[in-house]
């Protein structure tokens, strides 16, 4: 790679990088800190504080397929930039909450911000800068917003104990519109990938006809929602799953923070593949680690081998299907496309990301862990069938282009 193109590279994941750990950090993440803080000087019990995060994904789903558009009208810079200005404005109707009426209104505005610059935007500017060969760089930048929560939980925890929960948010609301606003606009480099060649932008990388496309579309939509909904909805009980198996609260923690490392390790072997990898691949293997981690739990007797063994498939493969669900339109659209087909797979995403913690903790509180983590095989082997019919489509495609080539 030539030097001028590893600097531009560089310069965007460092501008993304920066500005969605601090897009993640001070809304999606910020209630695992401030949340039961909050609460108490509003008036409010901990779940109405913590419906934010629900209104959040419910609004961005909504917003999603918009964003889609103004992605492929004005550009992802652009549409970061009015992201930063939304969060900026929501944190700050935050800071001044006084009770559920506005708290529930910037959590709205938040949400806005969330569909225009959280996750599809950000890789979809990698894909304007760098084209089909955005792999690496979206698997760099999603290995750095991975530790949006490491990171801001300490700072907000500091911030919160000097000044207070309201001064706090609005610290929130600088950094979005003095650092991440500047950045959005000035320091990202100029969209190459539509004026490459007359438009190589618009090849795709897989030969489809529109009606194949269609159900290209549909059959990822299904299998990340799936994925997506099941990882989202286990996430928040899975310290309770394991004390129900057994586990100490001490050795509980242990292993729902080794879950984390372990998917931050996926992340990083997504990025030394970089160009090398597969996304479609990537998710049978993520999907199949997952099925099988569930499917280890119900079979086996509860134990400490047994817990530790579920927490590497279970993190591992978490962690690859994360960066899979990111790449899988740029591995059968084209870059102009990505933008647009990201943003509406957020709608069914978002949704499911909304429900789920919802749905499995009245499962795990009124059926118990078993029922809970057979639903999760279930849902888990359903997904891994889309996937492999995805594959399947993707085979055909390219062996009738390869018989149309040979004949000709």
């Amino acid at each position: 790679m030539p030097k001028s193109s590893r600097f531009r590279s560089a310069q965007t994941v460092t501008v993304l990088a920066v500005t969605q750990l601090i897009g993640w950090g001070t809304t999606f993440d910020m209630l695992g800190v401030m949340g039961r803080v909050v609460a108490p000087d509003l008036g409010l019990p901990n779940e109405a504080v913590f419906a934010g995060l629900t209104i959040m994904m419910v609004v961005s789903a909504i917003v999603g397929p918009a964003t889609g558009r103004w992605l492929d009208r004005y550009g992802a810079a652009r549409v970061l930039s009015a992201a930063s200005l939304t969060f900026a404005l929501g944190l700050f109707l935050l800071a001044a909450a006084n009770g559920i009426v506005l708290y529930a209104g910037a959590w709205i505005i938040i949400g806005i911000g969330g569909a225009f610059g959280l996750s599809a935007p950000a890789y979809t500017a990698v894909v304007e800068r760098e084209g089909a060969n955005g792999k690496r760089v979206i698997a760099i930048l999603m290995l750095f917003t991975g530790l949006s929560s490491a990171i801001f939980w300490p700072i907000l925890s500091l911030l919160n104990e000097a000044v207070g929960w309201r001064l706090t948010f609005l610290v929130c609301a600088a950094l979005q519109f003095f650092v991440c606003l500047p950045l959005h606009l000035f320091a990202l480099p100029k969209a190459i990938a539509t004026h490459v060649d007359g438009g190589t932008a618009e090849i795709a990388p897989v030969p489809l006809s529109k009606a194949k496309q269609r159900k290209a579309f549909l059959l990822i939509a299904a299998a990340t929602t799936i994925s997506t909904f099941v990882t989202f909805g286990i996430s928040p009980s899975l310290l309770e799953i394991f004390r129900q198996s057994g586990a100490s609260p001490a050795f509980a923690l242990q292993l729902g923070s080794a879950r984390g490392i372990l998917g931050i390790s996926a992340r990083f072997l997504d990025m030394l593949l970089g160009r090398r990898g597969n996304p479609m691949l990537s998710a049978v293997m993520g999907i199949s680690l997952m099925m099988m981690s569930f499917v280890i739990m119900l079979i086996a007797s509860p134990s400490t081998p047994l817990l530790v063994t579920f927490v590497l498939f279970y993190g591992f493969g978490t962690g690859v299907m994360t960066v899979a669900r990111a790449l899988l339109p740029l591995a059968l659209f084209s870059p102009r496309e990505f933008g647009l087909q990201s943003a509406r797979l957020s709608l069914p995403q978002n949704l499911a990301n909304a429900v789920a913690p919802v749905i499995f903790t009245a499962i795990l509180d009124r059926a118990g862990t078993g029922p809970a983590l057979a639903a999760c095989a279930v849902l888990a082997a359903l997904s891994l069938i889309f996937v492999l019919m995805l594959m399947a489509l993707v085979r055909g495609a390219r062996a009738s282009e390869s018989a149309v080539l040979n004949i000709s």
